[in-house]
């Protein structure tokens, strides 16, 4: 089987931007490796510590926030996002938080709006801002379902106000350092580090070309944080159990609360759903990432990669049939 994963992984090993893939059975890692680079520059390999950055990945991180919120006592699921978020025009007034997390708000996309005569790295209250001069919606909240990057961004301003502490420091105070999560960060650059850290590249007419950060790369909500294969070992652990969220928080996260714009994928809360497998994949200039989750199987694979190209949703999937292979073959 390893060799197996090993010939799927083969484009991500030597002097290329690398990968990192694991595979959890019943709690217990049978494939914990590492191909190729994580930083291309200074010829450092990949390592099962190497933090990349998760992109949307992170969303379930955001959702989580909210959820341990919610059982706090602190908001409500179904509490008005102007509630928390007062400046937001009146064509959100009958937007809720429960909307944000199932991408069926209805918000402009922040992307969409940014000056691209603007250069500097947007924020999350800098999405709020963005949004704060749109009047229209793409539907009526609740009516429709549209991806939205804006709703998580808002979603980690909601934790802020609600928990009175920085949203970077709610993540560390609340889930990675419970869990211990030592490497995982939200990085803010200028505020904190990112230990055994990936670089983004992309491939440019036959080159590897350091592609890291982008405009949007500073907003956390919405695909913000850092972790790396052993980090997320631990976070798997805790989606098992009520270390962190109560049974009927992460029933809710994992319930499929929409129908998506692709035909066999619902929603819940941070979370796709596509039979008995809950998954997400996370994209960025320079990072391509996906956790997929079997929890009837007690199953679960990563593949982090700090490159543009390809999209790991696929391989996943194949590394759990050759896990499902090797073991009717025994």
């Amino acid at each position: 089987m390893q060799q197996d994963i090993d010939a799927l992984m083969r484009d991500h090993d030597g002097t290329v931007p690398g990968a990192s893939v694991l595979v959890l059975r019943d709690g217990r890692p049978i494939v914990r490796r590492s191909y190729g680079m994580a930083d291309m520059e200074a010829r450092v390999a990949a390592t099962p510590a190497t933090n990349y950055r998760l992109a949307s990945v992170s969303k379930q991180f955001t959702a989580a926030s909210i959820l341990l919120l919610a059982q706090d006592g602190r908001l409500g699921l179904d509490d008005p996002v102007r509630k928390w978020l007062p400046s937001l025009p009146e064509v959100a007034a009958p937007i809720t938080v429960r909307h944000l997390l199932t991408h069926t708000s209805g918000l402009i996309d922040y992307e969409d709006v940014m000056d691209p005569a603007d250069t500097r790295q947007v924020h999350d209250a800098d999405v709020l801002h963005l949004l704060e001069s749109q009047h229209t919606t793409y539907f009526p909240p609740g009516q429709g379902y549209r991806y939205s990057n804006s709703g998580y961004a808002l979603l980690s301003l909601i934790v802020e106000r609600a928990s009175g502490l920085r949203y970077a420091d709610f993540l560390r105070q609340r889930i990675f350092l419970p869990l211990g999560m030592q490497g995982t960060v939200a990085f803010e650059d200028g505020i904190s580090q990112v230990a055994h850290r990936a670089y983004g590249y992309s491939l440019e007419n036959g080159a590897w070309r350091r592609t890291d950060q982008s405009t949007t790369s500073a907003v956390l909500g919405d695909g913000g944080i850092y972790s790396s294969i052993d980090d997320l070992a631990r976070w798997d652990a805790a989606l098992y159990d009520e270390r962190l969220l109560k049974a009927d928080s992460l029933r809710q996260a994992f319930m499929p609360a929409t129908k998506t714009d692709v035909a066999d994928v619902e929603y819940g809360f941070g979370w796709r759903i596509t039979g008995d497998s809950l998954w997400h994949s996370g994209e960025t200039i320079g990072f391509r990432n996906v956790i997929v989750r079997y929890p009837k199987e007690h199953m679960t694979v990563v593949v982090l990669t700090n490159r543009d190209d390809p999209e790991p949703y696929e391989t996943a999937k194949r590394i759990a049939v050759l896990v499902r292979d090797g073991d009717a073959a025994h």
